[in-house]
């Protein structure tokens, strides 16, 4: 049996806090549950059994945290997982009425204590690594009228997560983040009471017309903690149904008549399996992915346009899976592919566009249009057209558009203008599937790995057109990823356990797009 995780859970009392600790005990975790005095502490880490611990302390002050370590280390000679979830609302005053106390108060609660509940805790992480999990804010990525401390607060927050990453990535303590919308806690329903927020218009605003629940941010907490997620660390997860890829006056979903159902509690799950469609599936990242989602009891359907390679890997997964060879760059072939789809399963509810190609590695002055154009033509439009022909396939059912990005999304590669151009150009596509379809049920994600082993890799490799020691030391981690990080990710963020990130992008690349230092950020496993 194997020996129980210890888990920190500061602001353990509080809506969020208290999901975590079902979430984490749910998994088998030694908890420790960490809030301020007469918050109901006790009574809620005691919910889950008297193994458990819970400590009183005020995380604003530095005193105190080391005090509450020196209790910790009585009952315990570790520390695994710490999420520093606690924190102070928005005091939503003007800018002349809020008194440097309160603004300080923010800072000290929101950014130094989680700064030193971290050090502290990474101090206590055994050989191995752990994790670190820093609850943000949405506040923190968009500006808002009113919360000048809480946003500039969390906005810090979210810039240190990613600091951390890089120098403890030697360590082998991953530090994350996730931006929260407004999720529906007893801080927001007091905003609520106060007439500080109207939540029927919040609502309006959201795509999928309703806040999420603590248990959609304790899920995503229970991810990024696991070993499902050993290659993601310095990534910002925003879990907000939509809010951030709403750019346009007027409202995101219609008015809704009451509280939504799922805005109260977790929908029963679905006893179906479901129709799972991934393109470049033959082999690498896409073939890792189908034996993932079918190993997790969906039926896949796996398009390539290499036609014995998608044959080969669908014989590996069992009965109930499909091979179809299609050039998803060809409108005629897309729509034979989906119509095969079609007529075997009858509809579709996990789209993941992950067939793509990279540019010829030559100078910009020796580039044309038609370079251009065959990378944009599989990478862009090739992803629009298998989203459309499966969003007709999806009519009147729940589903899931997952795009795969690349670090290249956000930090774009020197001669490689057009794969750059085309990864960023699916990340905002992405945002403009969850602003459309997140009224009708539909949610989109970008998944963005970094360098993954994978023959394309290896291609390049011996082509010599990457250095591959270079490579690894200027990854936070040390090394290049493997496949089948790429397809656990898939497999979460496609699942009710990533139910409120909706246009949002998840960097699985050991902490390269965090780095941003001169030099090198590892030293490459030597």
């Amino acid at each position: 049996m194997s020996t129980p995780r210890v888990v920190i859970i500061t602001g353990a009392a509080g809506g969020v806090g208290r999901a975590m600790l079902a979430e984490f005990a749910a998994r088998g975790d030694l908890l420790i549950g960490v809030d301020v005095v007469q918050s109901g502490l006790a009574d809620a880490v005691r919910e889950f059994g008297d193994q458990h611990h819970a400590f009183e302390c005020d995380l604003s002050d530095e005193a105190n945290i080391m005090a509450l370590f020196n209790e910790i280390d009585g009952v315990v000679d570790r520390v695994d997982v710490l999420l520093n979830n606690a924190a102070v609302g928005p005091t939503m005053q003007p800018t002349l009425e809020t008194d440097m106390a309160g603004f300080r108060k923010a800072i000290h609660t929101n950014l130094y204590g989680p700064f030193v509940m971290a050090r502290e805790a990474a101090r206590r992480m055994p050989a191995n690594g752990g994790a670190i999990v820093n609850t943000a804010s949405l506040a923190g990525v968009l500006g808002n009228p009113g919360r000048n401390a809480y946003a500039a607060s969390k906005a810090a927050l979210i810039s240190m997560t990613k600091s951390l990453a890089c120098e403890w990535a030697a360590r082998k303590v991953r530090v994350t983040a996730i931006a929260p919308g407004y999720i529906r806690t007893p801080m927001v329903a007091a905003l609520e009471r106060e007439g500080k927020a109207d939540l029927s218009l919040v609502r309006q605003r959201i795509p999928v017309g309703r806040l999420g629940r603590s248990d959609e941010i304790a899920s995503i907490a229970g991810f990024l903690a696991s070993d499902a997620a050993r290659y993601v660390t310095g990534s910002v997860v925003v879990a907000d149904g939509g809010w951030m890829s709403f750019n346009q006056p007027g409202t995101a979903h219609p008015p809704v008549d009451g509280t939504p159902a799922a805005e109260l509690a977790r929908p029963e799950p679905a006893v179906d399996p479901r129709v799972v469609v991934v393109t470049g599936a033959g082999n690498g990242i896409g073939r890792a992915i189908a034996r993932r989602f079918a190993e997790n009891g969906d039926r896949v359907a796996l398009i390539d346009r290499d036609g014995e390679a998608v044959r080969k890997a669908v014989e590996t997964l069992g009965d109930g899976h499909l091979a179809i060879e299609a050039d998803i760059g060809s409108e005629t072939s897309v729509a034979n592919a989906f119509a095969q789809i079609a007529e075997r399963f009858g509809h579709i509810d996990v789209m993941i566009n992950n067939a793509a190609i990279a540019d010829v590695f030559k100078p910009a002055m020796e580039q044309h249009t038609a370079d251009l154009e065959r990378v944009m033509d599989v990478n862009l439009a090739g992803a629009f057209m298998c989203t459309k022909a499966a969003l007709a396939l999806m009519r009147g059912r729940a589903g899931m558009i997952l795009n795969m990005g690349s670090i290249n999304s956000f930090l774009p590669f020197a001669p490689r203008h057009a794969y750059g151009a085309s990864k960023a150009a699916i990340d905002i596509l992405t945002r403009c599937f969850a602003a459309e379809l997140g009224q009708k049920g539909i949610r989109s994600a970008t998944l963005a790995p970094g360098y993954i082993r994978t023959p394309g890799v290896a291609a390049l490799e011996q082509s010599g057109k990457v250095d591959s020691d270079a490579i690894r030391k200027r990854i936070p981690l040390g090394d290049m990823g493997r496949p089948e990080d790429i397809a656990g990710a898939a497999l979460f963020l496609t699942s009710p356990a990533a139910s409120y990130i909706n246009g949002g992008i998840l960097y699985v690349d050991g902490g390269w797009t965090s780095f941003g230092n001169a030099g090198q950020a590892s030293d490459g496993g030597q």
